[in-house]
């Protein structure tokens, strides 16, 4: 009895102390699992995806850049590579040794490698970038010794080759460099990362998403110190850029170049029915594969220091006085608000007192009595004074400026671009505390004073008479096609910028005298031309600082008796730096018969006769109007 009772005690004593194991093993693993999912859930998380799976950027090839025709790469990719250190693989006591070697092969000292690869990250299996734009014959070197470099390794990484043979695209199409961290705060949301190559300038900046493609990435499984433990990755390849065609014509950009010649000013060709940019050049300029090499940084310094200021688009980025070819607009507000009569004549003595001052006309002796359209022919500054003075007003004359876009963005796709200025009696009280006085508006009247404008804008004006009141948004973007099959994704449509309110009749009668500017005015000996009609308006602006010096502005169309359509119109302008030669009028001359009579830069120098300039540069030095 007592045996069995014992037993019964027995078994029971077992039975709570196995259900007490139970449940305390139970309660370890609901804790542990608590702090799993719920303390450390995160954290467990995250550890599980890097130990299970490792990603690899591939990088995108960035989009190639064509010119109008599509069939002149402006823009190409270069086979590069860029070579990477995985620490974690080099072994214990070798580091030094193998860093050592790598340095030599790259030709970079050894503290630019250790600078990358701290001691804190040396056990890492995670891939590091030490060197970019490395050529294939360093990587067969390396790959020739590869078991002396344990951990290193390459990826591709193509780089920007400027393909254009004229050095004066750079500022069209710009260049590419490292993502700083600025552009990275930017830019982060919109997949870019530290390792990002983006645009800096010009096109490239421009549409830099357009260019950008997707990076691929190469998935493998690890271990949990990073080492890859999958022989079959899984691989999402990269997707190339857009490819862009350019509404940039190579030969004219040569041309226009040419024509120009190593003179400090810039020059726009456009198409005035559609606002398609053909040519922009601007002098002095630059090598933009300057900018893919190791020394980039050095070579951009130079650059930026320099005083002729190599970095800066001319054509959009530098207002200038529009001397006479403001003329243009002052004839257009004095027509349109029947101010004056065009027939009517004034008087030029050649000088003018007002205010205490005399203001001395181009022609110091006087032009005599003038209508319009020979004040137009003539550019007789006495004329005109008279005119924005005494009939017109400057809250007028600032109208009809702003009317030609003047004093506001060209809204042409470049990142970087100046307004330009169209002073009134209102802001100069408010810049400098001061009241107009008449003699700022007979300034403002010949284009001078405070009155500025870039080349791009001057280039809208004539465009605006050649199409009798309508200014179409310059552009440079043609097409954007795919990079594989080549078909138009997005085709740019002309969009009118500007449309002005000025009778027909107005800009018949402006024509005309721009016409007659060329037969009978001050151009008539550098813009003659047998092969093709051109309406032109010159400009001799005034600058401090350079004595008997100028900028030589020339703004044109052509053919003066085709349709819009069959058009061209072009601003030049010719630093008051240079040697004054009236540069603009011929160098417009040389452009529009090249581009008609397709012809380089000596061959329609040749034509028009003036291969003596070129040869003897025996131009003259007098100041013309």
């Amino acid at each position: 009895m007592i045996d069995n009772q014992g037993n019964t005690i027995s078994r029971y004593a077992k039975t709570v102390i196995l259900l007490f194991i139970t449940c305390f093993t139970v309660l370890l693993y609901i804790m542990r699992l608590f702090s799993m999912q719920i303390t450390n859930g995160e954290e467990y998380k995250t550890q599980s995806r890097t130990i299970s799976s490792q990603i690899s950027t591939l990088p995108a090839s960035r989009g190639e850049i064509y010119d109008r025709n599509s069939d002149m790469p402006l823009v190409i990719n270069n086979d590069s590579f860029a070579v990477e250190v995985i620490p974690g693989e080099i072994p214990s006591g070798k580091y030094d040794t193998v860093m050592q070697k790598l340095a030599g092969y790259l030709g970079i000292p050894k503290s630019a490698i250790d600078e990358k690869i701290p001691k804190s990250v040396r056990k890492s299996y995670s891939s590091i970038q030490i060197k970019t734009n490395v050529p294939f014959n360093i990587i067969s070197n390396i790959a020739e010794n590869i078991y002396d470099l344990p951990g290193v390794t390459w990826v591709s990484k193509p780089v920007r080759n400027y393909a254009y043979t004229t050095l004066s695209l750079s500022h069209i199409i710009g260049y590419v460099g490292d993502i700083n961290r600025d552009e990275m705060t930017v830019l982060y949301n919109k997949g870019y990362t530290n390792t990002s190559v983006v645009g800096k300038t010009g096109i490239e900046k421009q549409y830099d998403e357009l260019l950008q493609g997707k990076n691929g990435r190469e998935l493998a499984r690890v271990d949990v110190h990073g080492r890859v433990i999958s022989d079959n990755p899984i691989v999402e390849p990269p997707e190339m850029g857009k490819k862009l065609v350019l509404t940039i014509d190579s030969d004219i950009q040569k041309l226009v170049e040419d024509s120009l010649g190593q003179r400090v000013g810039a020059a726009v060709v456009l198409k005035p029915a559609t606002g398609e940019v053909i040519a922009m050049v601007s002098y002095p300029n630059f090598d933009s594969n300057l900018f893919t090499s190791d020394d980039a940084g050095n070579l951009y310094s130079k650059l930026l220091n320099d005083n002729s200021k190599p970095l800066i688009n001319r054509a959009v980025q530098i207002s200038y006085p529009p001397a006479s070819t403001f003329k243009i607009v002052m004839s257009a507000a004095m027509l349109q608000e029947k101010a004056f009569p065009s027939s009517r004549t004034i008087e030029c003595k050649g000088r003018m007192a007002y205010g205490g001052r005399i203001f001395n006309c181009h022609v110091h002796t006087g032009h005599g009595w003038l209508d319009l359209k020979n004040a137009m022919a003539q550019s007789c500054d006495v004329y005109y004074w008279t005119v924005g003075r005494d009939y017109l007003g400057i809250e007028k004359i600032a109208s009809y400026a702003r009317e030609f876009g003047f004093g506001q963005s060209s809204q042409i796709d470049l990142p970087s671009q100046v307004t330009g200025l169209v002073p009134t009696a209102e802001w100069k009280q408010k810049k400098f505390h001061e009241k107009w006085v008449g003699g700022d508006t007979m300034s403002c009247s010949i284009g001078q004073g405070y009155m500025e404008a870039t080349p791009l804008q001057l280039a809208n004006m004539i465009a605006m008479v050649s199409n009798e009141g309508v200014i179409y948004k310059p552009h440079l973007l043609k097409e954007v096609r795919d990079p594989v099959t080549d078909e138009i994704i997005r085709e740019v449509k002309p969009t009118v910028l500007t449309e002005s309110t000025i009778d027909k009749a107005v800009w018949k009668e402006i024509q005309e005298d721009l016409r007659y500017t060329v037969t009978d005015g001050t151009p008539w000996y550098p813009m003659a031309n047998k092969r093709v009609k051109i309406a032109c308006k010159t400009g001799t602006a005034e600058v401090d600082g350079y004595k008997d010096s100028w900028h030589s502005w020339l703004v044109a169309y052509a053919p003066y008796d085709a349709p819009p359509e069959d058009r061209i119109c072009v601003a030049t302008i010719v630093e008051a730096c240079n040697d004054w030669e009236w540069w603009a009028p011929y160098c417009t001359n040389f452009i529009i018969q090249g581009y008609f009579a397709d012809q380089n830069f000596e061959e329609a120098v040749h034509e028009l006769g003036f291969d003596y300039l070129i040869k003897n540069k025996n131009i003259t030095h007098q100041k013309m109007e």
